[in-house]
């Protein structure tokens, strides 16, 4: 289970890559409805939106995500162990969103994998190597 400051520190690796959120929206768990967690939030302006309790629908893209992942994966999947049901879903939440198109998105996946191309030049592993003599 997540503690308060699990979530402080996770969101705060998020609004340093992709900025801080005017809202956040989530669940009614402990985690999030902490004093210490909303009080950061205040903080940095950003304003909290909760889910009903007994609303899915108010957080659809969750829902549809729990869905898929129901259907596709754990449907037809037993585990024998923890690390295994962590290897195969790992490797399925990488699939749903770095190659998956989706409609809404134009088909596009919903967080492509950066892959820059290799220049020739970074191939030439000994281009600015200098030998430093040793011993002498």
């Amino acid at each position: 289970m997540l503690s308060s400051y699990d979530v402080i520190e996770q969101l705060a690796e998020l609004f340093v890559d992709r900025g801080t959120p005017d809202f956040i929206r989530s669940d009614n768990g402990s985690e999030f409805t902490a004093e210490v967690v909303r009080g950061w939030l205040g903080r940095l302006g950003v304003n909290t939106l909760f889910i009903e309790p007994g609303s899915p629908w108010e957080n659809g893209y969750i829902e549809s995500f729990n869905g898929k992942m129901r259907d596709e994966l754990l449907n037809g999947e037993l585990f024998d162990t923890i690390l295994e049901a962590r290897v195969v879903t790992e490797q399925w939440r990488r699939e749903y969103y770095q190659r998956r198109p989706h409609s809404a998105l134009g088909y596009r996946p919903q967080a492509p994998e950066a892959i820059l191309p290799v220049q020739m030049n970074q191939l030439d592993l000994n281009k600015d190597l200098t030998i430093i003599p040793i011993g002498t």
